[in-house]
């Protein structure tokens, strides 16, 4: 609604005291108009329009009224609210509605012109000093403002005003001459068209009014002062100015200062006495304002009546004109800008004015060009304006096009906020993971360094008790006594050991067992003394040394090839000491500095793994832009924000191959940005002869870049087979909303894992998570899940489904937060995850989990369900809750198993958005199955990928040594040692095949008894490692293990069994890792085998033939995906496929050792873990919303 309402100044919130001229009789006859001045200073004009008038009979000024487009609701001065316009056409309208004021206010309006011609003098009036600009002045103010002093501050008689009349009186000769020496009186409509538009909204020209017993005075001048934002605590100080100030159209005026007329000092700094210190001038204000709108039957007004931008105002209600007139609580309810923005509620309070008033204050922002409200009792009564609600434009410098700007702008601070909000919870989450991490680590720190110190004490008693001071003809020391810090001799015998023959030895020594390691290195010397063959070296003993460890070598350490270890005993000689074996404070101080090597240690892995981990991502993000570069990338590879980029595009590889024109079209930030759409570009040819190009300038608010190609204005277009292309954008001002998932599941690693769908619900579930969104899962609530990896595990709330309470718990797996649905019919209190009725339990918990989200309030973008086992999510949702309240989301359906519920997966695939398998060559393989084929065309490839934070050689604790790619060649020996020495296999340089599999046919059993044997005729070692869940299968392997471990005695050895530690271990100690699967969908084998650094042998098949790529064959297929080859692979499911994989790994160990380590540390570079996948996953989450 909108209100038109006379432009008024605050009288009572002025920034600097309020000159104020009171009219006094003269000897002319005269009577003086008002000369007010607030905060003059030097040099400004102050232009007086002076009238003789009898102003003790003027009546009290009527408010005048615009008309506001033409329609004037009921009596109130408040127009109905017209549709959004410029604030330029209001101003014109407003203009032009004066003319409809003059008709309406007819007489009274003629008598204020008949009075003006009575006699009327223009004077200026002169203020030394600054001449400020006139453009910075506003005439309507002073005018407005000056007529406020006649109506109200007149009739004041504060103790100030009193005190300046005096003065005043002195020189009102001065101002009647002044008066007088203008012969040709001006008429008060004159006066009004040579002024600027005071009246309205946005400045509208308002028509004076007047009494026929008097003439109005208006007074031009430089006004500033404050509105009532001042007397509110926390709102910021500002001045209202005045757009400009009138100017004489008669040079020859006469001019004379303010010091000679009123005889006060006009500097700048000099306080003249203020409204805001006399209230009752502005409530004689407020009354009028009362008075009038009654009269006219306005039920509300604000005040002051020109509402500007960043100030305040009052907002009065005339309680018994509305339809609140019996309601004894009054708010205020309204927003800003077309009810966009803002919103606000605020009591109203009876106020002290007579009548029915009630009023409150309210603050108008900076940003706001409209102020929409309505008034209610808090309840659901309401006065509207008849439905119409009231609406009041507001002089400020936004406008409607600016204001969505500005909104942009907030939304994007908004989001920035929530951000900013979500990264310190999750910061503090993690901060409190991270401390927690290391107070456990702290105490597994202090158990290993006593348990060490335990060992040391033992083995240190033994040695003491072996140990001597010399051997005759073999080795002594010189001086016969010493002690720890001493410099001694200790000499060598050469003849008849090991280094007889060597005239280079070099002594490696340590002390009390190698508690240190080798910390001493001495060069041995020919004896000219000794008769014989003695050698001898310079040693320190260690000072906290009980016994001296040594081994003598033929070179320095690093080059030392053969050894005299003393039949591998090595060689202890006692060191007396002030300390004994049995000193406490020794073995404290022992076990405080293993304490503190344990935790440099553990800092320094964690501080390298985040670094190779970070390392690690963002070498993935720059292949995942490489990508499709046979395809389309651009000129510079990394887009930014605010730049101009080349898009190139090889239209030979796609659908638009042949096409004689290709267009461009393309927007930001997943078709969203508010730009909208570019306008489509036709491409030219690039310099290179192979590419089309065009150019784009890429916003600085664009996070991502979305384009499709398309033939001429339309036709075939190439969207990525329905997913489009997009790149990210770095340095952008704006973040990519956070998406929120849900996965649906029956399996999750490591509290419920039966297979590999439990690995990938935890590993996709935290890679995207960390790429920004938010990510829970719904699992049942089995009683057989291993709870001590759930942190915080507590019951939430209970809901009914289906007649029965399903209790709710929560918890975080993994740093994953996850509900638990536990129904009190016992259908998951079976003791296993499979196995009982699964049909009918897993098909309640699909319909629970989504009455629990529905209940819960909460409208997740993605919900992912997974295998036959979580696939009635799909149809459930569709059919029963997408209309009723979750409409929101969009249903992922992955496929890790095609070979049970076939049926359950055919119905997921009709209704789900998008659906997945975990590799793209698998998808191909069963595209033609019954349950697919029909929605093949969404149906996608995505490979799965292995969690670094478990599989991972550098942070590994089942391995011996810690490695990476730099000194993987050293790891992995280490690594093998321990290997052979755990099974008993011979501690020989020789080839290592591993085998970690579940013995099933899918695996390729019989491909991989015939491995085992191909690889023992090479001179090779094989180690298995796995179970059959089928008794026979596992009958024949236990048969067959027999078989072998007598015929290859410490050369093979099957484990028919599960162990994690020794999983690692093979991985880290063979050389190569044997996946000879008739059918694979994924594998994760192949991966974690090159995440060690062990070369992958195997079929081509699903996810093994994308994921591996044979050194000899598939270098173009591997440059393509911006890999190196990797391994070696076979085709076919007989023997001569798998010989001719093996031989040829076998042969380039044995024939090029340095070629092969050089592919143990290429495949340890390559990322297989869920940094792409993940990525992947998100761009068919968009696909899937933009659907």
């Amino acid at each position: 609604m909108e209100m038109n309402l006379r432009a008024q100044s605050p009288l009572c919130s002025r920034g600097r005291p309020a000159l104020v001229v009171r009219p006094a009789a003269a000897a002319t006859g005269l009577t003086l108009s008002v000369i007010r001045c607030s905060r003059f200073t030097r040099g400004e004009l102050v232009r007086c329009m002076v009238s003789i008038s009898d102003y003790p009979k003027r009546n009290p000024r009527r408010t005048s009224t615009s008309k506001s487009k033409g329609v004037v609701s009921g009596g109130g001065g408040y127009a109905s609210r017209p549709t959004a316009e410029s604030s330029t056409k209001k101003i014109d309208l407003s203009s032009n509605d004066e003319g409809d004021f003059s008709r309406t206010n007819g007489s009274l309006y003629g008598e204020a012109t008949e009075q003006a011609s009575t006699a009327e003098e223009s004077s200026q009036v002169y203020l030394p000093g600054d001449n400020s600009s006139t453009a910075e002045r506003d005439e309507a103010g002073i005018e407005e403002e000056a007529d406020q002093i006649q109506s109200s501050a007149l009739s004041s008689a504060s103790v100030d005003d009193d005190s300046i009349d005096r003065k005043l009186d002195e020189y009102c000769g001065k101002i009647s001459a002044l008066v007088s020496s203008k012969p040709e009186p001006s008429s008060l409509a004159s006066v009004a068209g040579q002024s600027e538009s005071v009246g309205g909204v946005h400045g509208q020209e308002e028509p004076v009014t007047g009494s026929e017993d008097h003439d109005s005075s208006t007074v031009d001048a430089h006004i500033k002062g404050r509105p009532f934002a001042e007397a509110v605590v926390g709102y910021k100080d500002f001045t209202e100015s005045a757009a400009g100030k009138a100017t004489s159209e008669n040079e020859e005026e006469p001019v004379v200062s303010l010091q000679d007329v009123v005889g006060l000092s006009t500097d700048a700094e000099e306080e003249f006495p203020v409204s805001e210190g006399d209230p009752e001038v502005l409530l004689r204000r407020l009354q009028e304002l009362a008075d009038e709108n009654d009269s006219i039957g306005n039920n509300c007004f604000v005040f002051p009546e020109v509402v500007k931008a960043d100030s305040m105002i009052d907002i009065y209600l005339n309680r018994s004109m509305s339809a609140l007139a019996s309601e004894s609580n009054v708010f205020v309810k309204g927003a800003f800008n077309g009810w966009r923005w803002n919103s606000f509620t605020e009591t109203m309070y009876k106020g002290e004015l007579r009548g029915d008033w009630w009023c409150c204050k309210l603050y108008i922002p900076k940003q706001a060009y409209r102020l929409d409200f309505v008034f209610f009792n808090g309840g659901t009564v309401y006065e509207n304006n008849n439905h119409n609600d009231f609406f009041l434009e507001i002089e400020s410098d936004i406008d409607e096009h600016s204001f969505e700007d500005f909104l942009v702008e907030e939304k994007q601070k908004e989001l920035e906020r929530l951000a900013a909000e979500e990264a310190e919870r999750k910061r503090q989450a993690e901060e409190e993971r991270r401390r927690a991490e290391e107070r456990a680590a702290m105490e597994a720190d202090r158990a290993q360094a006593k348990s060490e110190v335990e060992m040391k004490k033992e083995k240190l008693r033994q040695m003491l008790s072996s140990a001597s001071r010399y051997d005759d003809n073999l080795w002594y020391i010189e001086p016969n006594t010493y002690r720890g810090g001493d410099r001694v001799r200790l000499y060598y015998h050469r003849s008849s050991r090991p280094l007889m023959h060597n005239t280079e030895i070099w002594m490696y020594g340590g002390y009390n067992n190698w508690i240190d390691g080798l910390s001493i290195a001495e060069r041995l010397v020919k004896s000219q003394e000794k008769e014989g063959d003695w050698w001898y070296a310079e040693v320190t003993l260690p000072e906290r040394a009980l016994v001296l460890d040594w081994v003598f070598a033929d070179g320095p350490p690093g080059n030392a090839r053969n050894y005299d270890n003393n039949g591998r005993q090595d060689f202890h000689a006692i060191v007396p000491n002030n300390i004994s074996i049995s000193d406490d404070i020794f073995w404290v101080e022992e076990e405080h500095r293993i304490f503190a090597r344990l935790q440099q240690e553990r800092r320094e892995r964690a501080e390298r793994s985040a670094k190779m981990k970070a390392e690690m991502k963002e070498k993935t993000m720059r292949a995942f832009l490489l990508s499709q570069k046979h395809i389309v990338y651009t000129e510079p590879l990394e887009v930014r924000a605010g730049t101009t980029v080349d898009v190139l595009y090889n239209p030979s590889n796609t659908v638009l191959n042949g096409k004689p024109e290709v267009w461009f079209r393309g927007s930001f930030n997943r078709w969203t940005h508010p730009s909208g759409p570019l306008s489509p570009q036709k491409m030219v040819k690039a310099e290179n002869g192979f590419h089309l190009q065009t150019t784009v300038r890429v916003p600085l608010d664009a996070y991502m870049m979305d384009f499709v190609f398309s033939e001429s204005e339309g036709g075939i277009y190439d969207n990525r087979n329905g997913m489009d292309y997009h790149i990210p954008v770095a340095d952008s001002v704006a973040r990519e909303p956070p998406m929120h998932i849900v996965h649906i599941a029956v399996e999750m690693a490591p509290i419920a894992k039966v297979g590999g769908l439990g690995d990938v619900v935890t590993s996709l579930s935290r890679a995207v998570q960390d790429l920004g969104h938010k990510v829970e899962v719904i699992l049942p609530k089995y009683d057989c899940l291993n709870l001590s990896s759930v942190k915080d595990l507590h019951y939430q709330q209970s809901f009914t489904w289906g007649g029965t309470e399903i209790k709710v718990w929560f918890g975080k797996v993994e740093d994953l937060p996850v509900y638990f649905l536990e129904p009190q019919n016992g259908m998951f209190w079976v003791g296993c995850v499979y196995g009982r009725n699964d049909e009918s339990r897993f098909g309640f918990f699909c319909h629970s989990a989504l009455e629990f989200l529905l209940q819960k309030g909460s409208s997740p973008d993605i919900i992912h369900c997974h295998d036959w086992s979580s696939a009635p999510v799909a149809w459930l949702y569709k059919e029963q809750y997408a209309l009723n309240g979750l409409g929101n989301g969009r249903i992922v359906f992955t496929i890790h198993n095609l070979e049970f519920g076939a049926h359950h997966i055919g119905k997921a695939m009709a209704h789900c958005d998008k659906a997945t398998t975990v590799s793209d060559t698998y998808s191909k393989e069963v595209a033609g199955h019954g349950a697919i084929a029909p929605h093949y065309y969404k149906f996608y490839g995505i490979r799965n990928g292995i969690d670094p934070d478990i599989w991972d050689p550098y942070t590994d604790n089942f391995i011996p040594v810690h490695y990476t790619s730099v000194n993987v060649v050293e790891g992995k020996s280490a690594a093998k040692k321990a290997l052979q020495q755990m099974l008993g296999l011979q501690q020989i340089d020789t080839p290592v095949v591993g085998i970690i599999t579940r013995l099933t046919v899918q695996k390729g059993i019989h491909l991989i008894k015939h491995a085992m044997y191909r690889a023992l005729e090479r001179n090779g070692q094989v180690v298995l490692l796995g179970s059959a869940p089928d008794p026979r299968i596992q009958g024949d392997f236990t048969n067959l293990a027999s078989k072998l471990h007598g015929e290859y005695h410490g050369r093979v050895k099957l484990c028919l069994t599960y162990d994690e530690p020794l999983s690692h271990l093979i991985y880290a100690g063979a050389d190569f890792i044997l996946v000879p699967s008739i059918f694979e969908p994924c594998g994760l084998t192949q991966l974690i085998a090159m995440s060690y650094g062990s070369i992958p042998i195997v079929r081509k098949t699903g996810g093994l033939y994308d994921t591996v790529f044979d050194v000899d064959n598939d270098k173009d297929r591997a440059q393509a995906q911006g890999l190196e080859p990797n391994g070696f692979s076979f085709e076919g499911a007989d023997s001569s496929g798998v010989d001719y994989a093996l031989d040829r790994a076998i042969t380039t160990f044995y024939d090029a050792r340095d070629w092969f380590n050089s592919l143990c540390k290429r495949v340890m570079e390559q990322d297989w873990s869920w940094n792409r996948p993940a990525l992947d996953y998100m761009e068919l989450y968009h696909s899937a919303r933009k659907n």
